[in-house]
């Protein structure tokens, strides 16, 4: 029984960011992907040109999740509870069942990712959501404070080195963080661009 084509590229991807995660992007070729898969390079060919292809593919799903998420919230109105909302949608596509691996793949080959088109296209996702979070708050402060409630999200899975810390656990203390920078997004009056006495 032959494998379905979706089949096959879903298990190249697995394999790809198997080896990507072990020996890091750099370090991988699509002969060490196609052998690991027992098929031939032409083979692999079929469903991916290059390695760019295959991380593009990772961040395809998420991309139009991010789209999807940035168009709910700008139909919302510029309030904590709209950010609070969407801070916990996007924690929730970062803790479903893949992204764990994903995100330790981005972690470990951030250098080779910044020249990568699938780099490019997260990174101006992120700054859209960024900005959607600061929506209502054009402060320098607002932007930073919105761009790190998004790190505080993604970094849960590499800062909290916790041994035996569940997702759930990750998760909630990554919103805390967030909530307390959210929080101030907005909250204040005062000039945000000079520093503290």
């Amino acid at each position: 029984m032959r494998e379905s084509t979706g089949g096959t590229r879903d298990r190249i991807k697995a394999v790809a960011l198997e080896l990507f995660t072990e020996q890091g992007y750099e370090a991988t070729s699509l002969r060490e992907i196609a052998e690991r898969l027992n098929v031939t390079k032409a083979a692999l060919y079929y469903h991916f040109k290059s390695k760019d292809e295959i991380v593009t593919s990772f961040v395809e799903d998420r991309l139009d999740r991010m789209d999807a998420l940035i168009d709910w919230a700008r139909s919302q109105p510029a309030t904590l509870d709209t950010r609070r909302a969407v801070i916990g949608r996007y924690a929730d596509t970062m803790f479903d069942s893949e992204q764990p691996s994903v995100m330790r793949f981005f972690e470990q080959n951030q250098t080779a990712l910044k020249s990568l088109a699938a780099g490019r296209l997260m990174r101006d996702r992120m700054l859209q959501l960024a900005d959607v979070l600061s929506r209502g708050d054009d402060s320098p402060a607002a932007q930073l404070r919105a761009a790190l409630a998004i790190f505080a999200v993604h970094s849960s899975w590499f800062a909290v080195r916790t041994p035996g810390i569940t997702d759930a656990e990750r998760r909630r203390i990554a919103l805390e963080v967030a909530d307390e920078l959210l929080a101030a997004i907005g909250a204040t009056s005062t000039d945000d661009s000079a520093p503290p006495a």
